[in-house]
Protein backbone atom coordinates (compact mmCIF):
# COMPACT_ATOMS: atom_id res chain seq x y z
CA UNK A 1 0.00 0.00 0.00
CA UNK A 2 1.07 3.73 -0.51
CA UNK A 3 2.56 6.17 2.10
CA UNK A 4 -0.32 8.38 0.44
CA UNK A 5 -3.31 6.01 0.72
CA UNK A 6 -2.36 5.36 4.46
CA UNK A 7 -2.56 9.24 5.32
CA UNK A 8 -6.11 9.82 3.59
CA UNK A 9 -8.22 7.86 6.25
CA UNK A 10 -6.44 11.37 8.86
CA UNK A 11 -6.82 14.00 5.86
CA UNK A 12 -10.27 12.75 5.73
CA UNK A 13 -11.42 13.20 9.29
CA UNK A 14 -9.61 16.44 9.00
CA UNK A 15 -11.37 17.89 6.61
CA UNK A 16 -14.81 16.97 8.17
CA UNK A 17 -13.97 18.22 11.61
CA UNK A 18 -13.18 21.37 9.79
CA UNK A 19 -16.09 21.82 7.84
CA UNK A 20 -18.13 20.77 10.86
CA UNK A 21 -16.42 23.74 12.91
CA UNK A 22 -17.33 26.20 10.26
CA UNK A 23 -21.12 25.06 10.26
CA UNK A 24 -21.12 26.75 14.06
CA UNK A 25 -18.47 29.64 13.34
CA UNK A 26 -15.56 30.51 15.18
CA UNK A 27 -16.06 30.54 18.86
CA UNK A 28 -15.95 34.34 20.62
CA UNK A 29 -12.58 34.36 22.52
CA UNK A 30 -13.06 35.54 26.26
CA UNK A 31 -10.92 35.07 29.58
CA UNK A 32 -12.97 33.18 32.52
CA UNK A 33 -13.71 35.35 35.64
CA UNK A 34 -11.52 34.36 38.86
CA UNK A 35 -14.51 32.39 40.20
CA UNK A 36 -15.86 30.84 37.01
CA UNK A 37 -15.48 27.60 38.72
CA UNK A 38 -18.11 28.27 41.09
CA UNK A 39 -20.70 25.60 40.86
CA UNK A 40 -23.92 28.59 40.62
CA UNK A 41 -21.74 29.86 37.65
CA UNK A 42 -22.40 26.40 35.70
CA UNK A 43 -26.50 26.93 36.98
CA UNK A 44 -26.51 30.19 34.89
CA UNK A 45 -24.29 28.91 32.16
CA UNK A 46 -26.73 25.91 31.24
CA UNK A 47 -29.91 28.42 31.34
CA UNK A 48 -28.43 31.40 29.02
CA UNK A 49 -30.55 32.08 26.61
CA UNK A 50 -30.44 31.40 23.13
CA UNK A 51 -31.21 35.10 22.03
CA UNK A 52 -30.76 38.64 24.36
CA UNK A 53 -32.83 41.39 22.68
CA UNK A 54 -33.09 39.87 19.48
CA UNK A 55 -28.96 38.91 19.01
CA UNK A 56 -28.56 35.18 18.83
CA UNK A 57 -25.85 32.94 21.40
CA UNK A 58 -22.45 32.41 20.16
CA UNK A 59 -20.48 29.85 21.30
CA UNK A 60 -17.48 31.11 23.88
CA UNK A 61 -13.84 29.59 24.50
CA UNK A 62 -14.02 30.14 28.56
CA UNK A 63 -15.62 28.58 31.54
CA UNK A 64 -19.06 30.47 32.45
CA UNK A 65 -19.53 32.91 29.69
CA UNK A 66 -22.29 34.24 26.85
CA UNK A 67 -21.51 35.96 24.00
CA UNK A 68 -24.53 37.34 21.46
CA UNK A 69 -24.41 38.83 18.50
CA UNK A 70 -22.20 39.25 15.73
CA UNK A 71 -20.25 40.50 16.04
CA UNK A 72 -20.42 39.88 19.49
CA UNK A 73 -22.24 42.79 21.12
CA UNK A 74 -23.25 41.26 24.74
CA UNK A 75 -20.51 39.21 27.20
CA UNK A 76 -20.96 38.03 30.03
CA UNK A 77 -18.67 36.59 32.62
CA UNK A 78 -20.13 34.89 35.74
CA UNK A 79 -17.54 34.29 38.85
CA UNK A 80 -16.26 38.15 39.38
CA UNK A 81 -15.78 39.75 42.44
CA UNK A 82 -19.04 40.85 44.40
CA UNK A 83 -19.07 44.67 44.40
CA UNK A 84 -18.32 46.36 47.28
CA UNK A 85 -21.22 48.92 48.41
CA UNK A 86 -20.97 52.09 46.21
CA UNK A 87 -22.65 54.96 44.82
CA UNK A 88 -23.06 54.15 41.50
CA UNK A 89 -26.36 53.99 39.44
CA UNK A 90 -28.03 50.69 40.61
CA UNK A 91 -30.89 49.60 38.57
CA UNK A 92 -33.49 46.92 40.05
CA UNK A 93 -35.32 44.60 37.01
CA UNK A 94 -37.06 41.18 37.89
CA UNK A 95 -35.77 41.24 41.30
CA UNK A 96 -31.85 41.16 40.05
CA UNK A 97 -29.71 44.41 41.50
CA UNK A 98 -27.68 45.63 39.12
CA UNK A 99 -24.55 48.44 39.43
CA UNK A 100 -23.78 50.21 35.98
CA UNK A 101 -20.74 51.71 35.04
CA UNK A 102 -21.15 53.74 31.99
CA UNK A 103 -17.49 55.44 32.24
CA UNK A 104 -16.70 53.95 28.89
CA UNK A 105 -20.12 54.62 27.11
CA UNK A 106 -21.22 53.77 25.02
CA UNK A 107 -19.99 50.64 26.22
CA UNK A 108 -21.75 49.84 29.42
CA UNK A 109 -20.65 47.41 32.45
CA UNK A 110 -23.25 45.95 34.31
CA UNK A 111 -22.47 43.71 37.50
CA UNK A 112 -24.88 42.33 39.70
CA UNK A 113 -25.15 43.59 43.25
CA UNK A 114 -26.15 41.42 46.63
CA UNK A 115 -25.32 37.86 44.73
CA UNK A 116 -22.32 35.45 45.38
CA UNK A 117 -20.92 34.79 42.67
CA UNK A 118 -21.38 38.22 40.82
CA UNK A 119 -22.13 38.19 37.29
CA UNK A 120 -20.59 40.76 34.83
CA UNK A 121 -22.35 42.40 31.36
CA UNK A 122 -20.49 44.33 28.56
CA UNK A 123 -22.97 45.54 26.05
CA UNK A 124 -21.72 47.68 23.26
CA UNK A 125 -24.39 50.02 22.54
CA UNK A 126 -22.27 51.75 19.66
CA UNK A 127 -24.41 50.53 17.08
CA UNK A 128 -27.75 51.94 18.45
CA UNK A 129 -29.39 48.86 18.31
CA UNK A 130 -28.92 46.83 21.19
CA UNK A 131 -31.41 48.17 24.37
CA UNK A 132 -29.60 47.64 27.56
CA UNK A 133 -32.58 46.87 29.86
CA UNK A 134 -33.71 44.30 27.28
CA UNK A 135 -30.67 42.51 27.51
CA UNK A 136 -30.40 42.27 31.28
CA UNK A 137 -34.16 41.08 31.30
CA UNK A 138 -33.56 38.78 29.37
CA UNK A 139 -30.85 37.40 31.08
CA UNK A 140 -32.49 37.67 34.91
CA UNK A 141 -34.21 33.50 34.21
CA UNK A 142 -30.54 32.30 34.36
CA UNK A 143 -28.84 35.01 36.38
CA UNK A 144 -31.40 34.50 39.22
CA UNK A 145 -29.96 31.25 39.95
CA UNK A 146 -27.15 33.28 41.76
CA UNK A 147 -28.06 33.18 45.57
CA UNK A 148 -28.90 36.77 46.64
CA UNK A 149 -27.27 37.90 49.64
CA UNK A 150 -27.89 41.68 49.63
CA UNK A 151 -29.48 44.15 47.18
CA UNK A 152 -29.61 47.61 46.23
CA UNK A 153 -30.17 50.55 48.99
CA UNK A 154 -32.38 53.89 48.27
CA UNK A 155 -33.13 57.06 50.61
CA UNK A 156 -36.59 54.76 51.26
CA UNK A 157 -33.94 52.23 52.66
CA UNK A 158 -32.61 55.05 55.35
CA UNK A 159 -34.02 55.98 58.88
CA UNK A 160 -35.20 59.49 58.74
CA UNK A 161 -34.57 61.38 61.71
CA UNK A 162 -35.66 64.79 62.36
CA UNK A 163 -32.73 66.98 62.88
CA UNK A 164 -34.93 69.43 65.03
CA UNK A 165 -34.92 67.29 67.87
CA UNK A 166 -31.96 66.70 70.36
CA UNK A 167 -30.73 63.32 69.82
CA UNK A 168 -30.98 63.11 73.94
CA UNK A 169 -34.26 62.72 73.78
CA UNK A 170 -33.81 59.23 72.46
CA UNK A 171 -31.55 57.30 73.93
CA UNK A 172 -29.67 54.91 71.80
CA UNK A 173 -29.57 51.23 72.81
CA UNK A 174 -25.97 49.19 74.28
CA UNK A 175 -26.18 47.03 70.78
CA UNK A 176 -27.01 48.17 68.01
CA UNK A 177 -30.73 47.05 66.87
CA UNK A 178 -30.97 44.68 63.07
CA UNK A 179 -32.52 47.55 61.93
CA UNK A 180 -29.78 50.38 62.61
CA UNK A 181 -27.54 47.53 61.76
CA UNK A 182 -28.59 46.95 58.30
CA UNK A 183 -28.42 50.82 57.50
CA UNK A 184 -24.89 51.31 58.88
CA UNK A 185 -23.84 48.53 56.97
CA UNK A 186 -25.53 49.81 53.60
CA UNK A 187 -25.63 53.54 54.01
CA UNK A 188 -22.97 53.88 51.02
CA UNK A 189 -24.54 51.29 49.31
CA UNK A 190 -25.80 52.07 46.05
CA UNK A 191 -28.98 53.85 45.20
Amino acid sequence: MSRSLRRLPLVTIAAVALALAGCSGPSVPMQPAANANAPECADVTVRLPETVDGLELRTTNAQATGAWGSPATVLLHCGVATPEPTTDRCISLNGIDWVEDDADAPTYVYTTYGRSPAAQVTIDASGGTVSGTNVLMDLGGAIGYLPAVGGCVGPDDVIDMDDTKPPATTPLPEEPTKETSRVARNDSAVR
